[in-house]
């Protein structure tokens, strides 16, 4: 049934928030759990955002645990026009809650939504499932063996409750496969179920339990019917354990290993491992140690204090493709990283030392470079991993770990201006020595000597921009396509006639990695070639992921020039007579190549967290083209007008 069908209907809405949160004190004790926050939004932002979306005219919650700090929040949240508060003195649960609010959820069919479940379960086609099933209640189930405990028959029916209280290590593990005969089955209830205004005649006066008012109904001839959406995304936060995978989820979610509230100030020697998260008010000691924990708001920490609330036993474990790394343990290595390659990257033990297993493709092209780079690299001191141990036949090599911190993680903690260049100026050395050093001894690897990213490539990016975020991301079609590859042609040529040197040609803040000491080293060099390094120095400077203060940028990129020159002192300086001429364009081609990669990630590989920096990219191209108009005056007009 479509969404206009049951646009007029009287449609609630109401969100159970009134429990003690038991399983997850002693947190509830301070914070009551639908305020419980997951990168910054309390959870019962996340279930609000959700039903809002449906067309209710009010959205009902029950208050008792802590009701004061949610009818608080309530009344500063954007919801609190369409909210309709029932506080309760003594605890009426999950029955006496719809009862208490009769008054107003009698007036049409209705949502419940539990307050700690979040989900991408789709609301509209629980609702027109609900209207055409001709249920009195429609309960949302999936196979979850950790609750598994109701039985539904063939037509999806419920037929009554398994009065066992299941765990993980006893549960029936027959959710979709049938217990017994007749087609029963046993699923799990996801706390989400719509019913119609008729069940509360059902519900006695007073303090009671839904499910029992589900038997009730059954007994008296109703249909209470179920809505499988097993394999949808579902996780409750109603245990410490759940409520760290909650998070974990959500930051893979949005590409990130490191959350940290814009109010936190003072991270001045705070080292970051893993998946750490910092809410907002949480005061840091210098010299922090963090590694796979959550800091709950207002949290306090000291010198060396760490995994506060930890997860380290709840990272996911993979099999990493049957591989025999001899003397290392992949059989339990935990997958890392959140960036767009197709490479898959492992932590993996040996004795008590760790290592990263990178296992690439059966036909990755860039494998033989990856190897043959770090080699490369490290004899001439520019800092990438070790490598232990490679194996060109199972396409997989044995690295150095660098931990998880990256340029692009660290910046997100607040930090003096001083700090952030210093850093970069670290970074900038690494580069200086890819533009040098690598480039004089560059004849030591002939691999690398031959890639030259030439006219080719570089038309093979802008291309790359207009079939991906143009037309992909945009959805614009090109009218003038021949005026347009003329502009992009005389491009290409004039990046090509730049003077050349050896360039990362990825050189961007998630590609460097913070060791202790805040030593960077770089990684994901495999794409390197021989082309213009302003490319390099673009990429680094005028990085959507992370923006620079002009003025910074400024010092910056003279710091860059000046070691270069310092570098060659009296003998010929092939780059900086000219360098500064090339940048302009070079911030034209990568910022293009940028956004492709984006629309590509986002779309094609389903990577849906890389939209979120397609605004600073496209900030950073409409800023640069307003420079070459007269150069180019048809892609002026395109970006222009994006």
């Amino acid at each position: 049934m479509k969404r206009g069908r049951y646009l007029q209907m009287n449609l609630s809405a109401f969100i159970l928030a009134a429990g003690l949160g038991e399983r997850l004190r002693p947190i509830t004790d301070h914070i009551p759990k639908p305020l419980l926050p997951v990168l910054g939004k309390p959870v019962l932002q996340y279930v609000l955002e959700k039903v809002s979306v449906l067309p209710v005219n009010k959205i009902a919650i029950n208050l008792h645990h802590k009701k004061e700090l949610i009818e608080q929040w309530i009344k500063e949240s954007n919801f609190k026009e369409k909210m309709e508060l029932f506080p309760e003195n003594i605890m009426l649960g999950t029955g006496g809650a719809l009862k208490n609010a009769e008054s107003l959820l009698r007036k049409g069919i209705f949502i419940v939504h539990n307050s700690d479940v979040i989900s991408d379960i789709n609301l509209e086609e629980l609702i027109s499932f609900h209207i055409s099933s001709n249920n009195l209640v429609t309960l949302v189930v999936h196979d979850y063996p950790e609750f598994n405990n109701l039985v539904i028959d063939e037509k999806g029916l419920l037929k009554g409750i398994l009065k066992t209280h299941l765990h993980p290590d006893h549960s029936p593990s027959t959710g979709g496969r049938g217990l017994g005969g007749g087609g029963i089955r046993i699923f799990a209830f996801t706390g989400i179920a719509v019913y119609s205004p008729e069940f509360l005649k059902v519900l006695p006066v007073g303090a009671s339990c839904v499910v029992d008012a589900w038997l009730k109904a059954i007994s008296a001839g109703y249909k209470i019917g179920t809505m499988d959406v097993s394999g949808c995304y579902w996780r409750d936060i109603g245990t410490p354990v759940s409520y760290a995978k909650a998070v974990i989820e959500e930051l893979r979610k949005n590409g990130e290993t490191v959350y940290m509230d814009p109010s936190i100030e003072g991270c001045k020697g705070v080292e970051i491992n893993g998946y750490v998260v910092i809410e907002k008010d949480c005061i840091l000691g210098e010299e922090v140690s963090l590694r796979n924990c959550i800091l709950g708001p207002g949290f306090k920490i000291q010198l060396n204090e760490s995994e506060i609330f930890g997860f380290h036993k709840l990272e996911d474990s993979y099999h990493a493709n049957n591989l025999l790394a001899e003397g290392y343990d992949v059989t339990n290595a935990v997958l890392i990283g959140t960036g767009g390659s197709d490479r898959k990257y492992f932590r993996v033990k040996k004795n008590s030392e760790t290592a990263v297993l990178m296992q690439s493709m059966p036909d990755d092209p860039d494998f033989e470079c990856h190897i043959q780079y770090t080699q490369f690299f490290k004899n001439h001191s520019i800092p990438v991993p070790d490598l232990f141990e490679v194996d060109r036949e199972n396409k997989y090599g044995i690295f150095e770990d660098l931990g998880d911190l990256t340029l692009y993680s660290w910046l997100k903690c607040q930090r003096e201006r001083e700090e952030i260049e210093n850093i970069y100026r670290k970074v900038i050395d690494i580069l200086v020595l890819i533009h040098t050093k690598a480039t004089i001894f560059i004849s030591e690897c002939p691999i690398l000597q031959s890639r030259i990213f030439d006219y080719e490539h570089l038309r093979w990016e802008t291309s790359y921009f207009i079939d991906r975020f143009i037309k992909g991301v945009k959805n614009i079609e090109i009218k003038n396509s021949f005026a347009l590859n003329e502009e992009f042609h005389r491009l290409a040529v004039k990046v090509d006639s730049f003077p050349k040197t050896v360039i990362h040609r990825d050189f961007q803040s998630q590609n460097i990695m913070i060791a202790k000491g805040e030593r960077p080293s770089i990684l994901d060099y495999q794409g390197a070639r021989v082309g213009p390094p302003a490319y390099d120095v673009v990429s680094i400077l005028w990085d959507p992921y992370y923006r620079i203060e002009d003025e910074m940028r400024e010092r910056l990129l003279d710091y860059y020039i000046n070691k270069i020159h310092n570098f060659y002192k009296d003998k010929n300086n092939p780059l900086t007579p000219a360098f500064s001429n090339t940048i302009l364009s070079c911030r034209l081609q990568r910022h293009m190549q940028a956004l492709g990669a984006y629309g590509f990630l986002s779309i094609v590989k389903s990577k849906k967290y890389f939209q979120k920096y397609m605004p600073e990219g496209m900030r950073l191209l409409k800023e640069d083209i307003k420079y070459l108009e007269e150069e180019y005056p048809g892609l002026f007009k395109l970006i222009i007008n994006l």
